[in-house]
């Protein structure tokens, strides 16, 4: 199979599809592998790199496109990038397509098959290739919480960990998964008071126990998240539907019990945000304020720790690619149920339903299309 890779075009996207080392896996399973001249940079991967094991450096996108059966990317196509899709192209990327209606529509008209990264999902209902972004998003969220918190950056002037003598920043993260999980190990490392809501007791029980009472844990309704309104600093928006469009839990008229300079960090901003004054943002201009309250919602967060997320991306997408090259995509689909759910877009259709109620556009069953 004819493979390639592009360099992001997302603004401030430093992450990179393949790393010089999946070249290698590639080429020794007898794959043919192009990259777009400088796609590793902003990961730290010079061109010579991939030309060492094997691959061939082109000069644009719009050669790798055009010769490659598979795309491997890391974020969605952006606009300028929708022309060079073609009918029976593989991408396989994160698409986030549940908050993405005109990508959608384009994919569809195009007859691309858009596996998504976000949506491989085993029968035990975990999602590998979406886990290692959520731990680094979940990390940064108080990273970033933190910094925000700052009088400089416009935040109340809170250290999260306070000192002796003065009370500790108070956090409040909403949902308990993989985001919100790292994010408490985050503001418990740091010193800070945190709370974490999830409507799940089960997984609340489990966070109680691994944290050793360290974490409050609170059943998210709406009583307590008026409760937390009031007392935190820092809000984490950590909540997931598989491939669905996030709930929204947080209201504009919410934001004026909120202290003022205290912060919002919406990691769900990639499925349309939990808060709903969330808009995506960029990493040179990350915040914005609504009623005194900092929003930070930066779209593609882990893209600002490049080389981290990626070697950590790859690693876990490889093995599905390799089976896609190796197999051809019908064939692996058939064989593997999670890489099956991974499919959003087929020949055509719309194979994810939850997409498909977002946009109130047909849902076809990858099956049907198999045959």
């Amino acid at each position: 199979m004819q493979i390639g890779s592009v360099k992001e075009v997302k603004r401030h996207e430093y992450r990179v599809g393949l790393t010089p080392s999946c070249v290698k896996a590639y080429i020794s399973a007898g794959h043919t592998v192009r990259v777009q001249k400088d796609c590793g940079i902003g990961a730290g991967y010079e061109d010579d790199e991939y030309r060492a094991v094997g691959a061939t450096v082109c000069n644009s996108a719009e050669e790798v496109f055009q010769a490659s059966d598979m795309i491997v990317k890391v974020k969605e196509p952006q606009q300028a990038e929708y022309k060079l899709m073609r009918e029976g192209q593989i991408i396989y990327t994160y698409l986030h397509l549940a908050a993405d209606e005109p990508l959608t529509r384009e994919m569809l008209k195009r007859g691309v098959a858009g596996v998504a990264y976000e949506t491989v999902e085993p029968d035990n209902h975990t999602l590998p290739l979406l886990r290692p972004m959520s731990e680094i998003a979940g990390r940064l969220s108080i990273q970033e919480g933190a910094r925000f918190l700052e009088r400089p950056q416009g935040g109340r002037g809170v250290l999260l960990g306070g000192v002796p003598s003065v009370e500790k920043g108070r956090v409040t993260i909403l949902g308990g998964g993989v985001v919100g999980t790292n994010a408490a190990k985050m503001a418990v490392g740091l010193g800070a008071q945190v709370t974490v809501l999830d409507v799940n007791i089960d997984r609340l029980g489990y966070l109680d126990d691994i944290f050793s009472g360290r974490v409050n844990t609170l059943y998210s309704n709406r009583a307590n998240i008026e409760r937390a309104l009031d007392e935190s600093d820092l809000i984490v928006g950590a909540v997931l539907i598989h491939g669905a469009k996030a709930p929204q839990l947080i209201s504009r008229d919410d934001l004026k019990a909120m202290k003022k300079g205290s912060v919002i960090v919406d990691v769900a901003v990639d499925q349309g945000g939990c808060i709903e004054t969330t808009k995506p943002t960029t990493h040179d201009d990350p915040i914005f304020v609504i009623n005194d309250v900092v929003h930070y919602c930066v779209a593609n967060m882990p893209g600002a720790v490049s080389r981290t997320s990626t070697q950590a991306l790859t690693t876990v997408t490889l093995p599905y690619g390799l089976k896609i090259a190796n197999q051809g995509l019908e064939k692996a689909l058939r064989g593997d149920s999670a890489l099956a759910r991974g499919v959003n877009t087929y020949a055509g259709k719309l194979t994810y339903e939850a997409v498909a109620e977002a946009f109130g556009l047909e849902y076809v069953p990858l099956s049907q299309l198999l045959g």
